[in-house]
């Protein structure tokens, strides 16, 4: 809203800036705020002296007074930068950066919706990721393993090295998880013979769910972990010591989400066997953070019971996709990994309501505080994204995920895999 509307202090980033180097110098602690001192205001000899900031507000104010002459009072006017901004978004990026960003290889997919930079090596890159980010769209960064030491990825290299380790296997048919031996899931990932049988005797579809994470990826694979953190797409951003990375730089009271990195593995072709494709291995949900997701490795699995190779293409030339996308699968240089279905975070009360809306109609109990999308209960079939599209008139951004590819998401995006 317009400066003028909006009246409560400290609502945006922003409004906290301005509003705390209005009131606020260094050494004055009477600016009636209220949060409590951190450090000791005096030294060791007992002399007045702040040689480090008192208060959370001091931090701030210091980084504006920084920026800002002071005997100069900015002029902060977000009407008219309001009113600047062009009407179709999408279509001004997109004449804009064809004349200023002609040195780099990208491409607009998913109807304009989404960035494709096609040349990973490109210094540049980051102009015009920067363009499409801040109007918070999903951009997709392609020919990353072309960096990466493709043998560290191998299934049969993470079995030999880890194998004996413990995790959590997640099976998506039936939302079941167990305490298994890593190897048990690696020795079937691309043999089916070796995999686990459920109750029907089907085979079992198996998630590692995010093993190894955080720290302990750190730790435990010390070789993968630098191995892939050379290789981030757009390193300014995307690199723990990115310089326009913000994570990096907050100071070190403030509560970070999990940032990873974390391993996700999952067997893929029974998900395109299934009747309606109606399960997935990463069910719709969001993320609190950014997003870097980094296809490392795609297997072939052999054996009974799941598609060919010409089968899996057959089954992502049934979604509805881009033409470039089409084209890409055509690719015999390329190899498709995963299938996402992701939609804007604007449109997450619209799926929360439709959502409840197919709980109610296939007769299960809607508690008032179930949360569909935070529960994360819900995979989104081909059906229903149409019916999502026809009844709330939100559309599905479908994209394939090849060998390389690193999806980058902005935080409130919804998603699933």
């Amino acid at each position: 809203p317009p400066a003028s509307q909006n009246n409560e202090q400290g609502s945006t980033l922003r409004d906290l800036l301005t509003t705390t180097a209005g009131k606020l110098r260094l050494g004055s602690t009477d600016a009636g705020i209220a949060f409590a001192p951190v450090y000791s205001t005096g030294t060791a000899s007992g002399k007045s002296g702040r040689t480090m900031p008192n208060i959370l507000d001091d931090i701030i104010a210091s980084v504006v007074e920084n920026k800002i002459p002071p005997n100069r009072t900015p002029k902060i006017n977000v009407k008219s930068e309001i009113k600047d901004e062009p009407k179709d978004d999408r279509k001004c990026i997109q004449d804009d950066c064809s004349k200023r960003y002609s040195d780099i290889q990208y491409s607009w997919i998913c109807d304009k919706h989404v960035l494709w930079l096609r040349d990973h090596k490109n210094n540049n890159n980051w102009k015009l990721f920067k363009e499409c980010w801040k109007q918070g769209r999903p951009v997709l960064v392609s020919g990353m393993h072309k960096k990466m030491n493709f043998s560290l990825w191998k299934a049969e290299s993470i079995s030999l090295d880890f194998g004996n380790q413990q995790a959590d296997i997640l099976n998506c048919k039936d939302s079941i998880i167990s305490n298994a031996n890593v190897k048990e899931f690696w020795d079937g990932f691309e043999d089916v013979s070796k995999r686990q049988k459920i109750k029907n005797g089907e085979t079992a579809l198996l998630k590692l769910k995010d093993w190894p994470s955080g720290e302990d990826f750190k730790a435990m694979m010390p070789a993968r972990y630098e191995d892939l953190l050379k290789s981030l797409p757009l390193p300014e951003y995307c690199s723990p010591e990115g310089k326009l990375n913000l994570a990096s730089h907050l100071p070190g009271f403030f509560v970070r989400p999990d940032l990873g990195p974390r391993l996700c593995s999952a067997y893929g072709e029974c998900v395109a066997a299934t009747k309606d494709h109606d399960i997935g291995t990463t069910n719709l949900h969001i993320e609190v953070s950014d997003v870097v997701n980094i296809l490392v490795y795609v297997g072939i699995a052999k054996g009974n019971g799941v598609l060919s190779k010409s089968g899996v293409l057959k089954k992502f030339e049934e979604e509805d996709l881009d033409d470039l996308l089409r084209k890409r699968l055509k690719d015999s240089s390329e190899l498709p990994g995963a299938l996402w279905h992701i939609y804007a975070g604007k449109d997450a009360d619209k799926i929360r309501e439709f959502l409840q809306k197919i709980a109610k109609e296939q007769g299960l109990e809607v508690l008032p505080e179930h949360d569909p999308i935070r529960d994360q209960s819900w995979y989104v079939n081909k059906k229903l994204r149409q019916r999502l599209l026809e009844e709330y008139g939100v559309k599905t951004c479908t994209v394939i995920q090849f060998l390389g590819d690193a999806v980058i998401l902005p935080a409130g995006a919804l998603h699933q895999v």
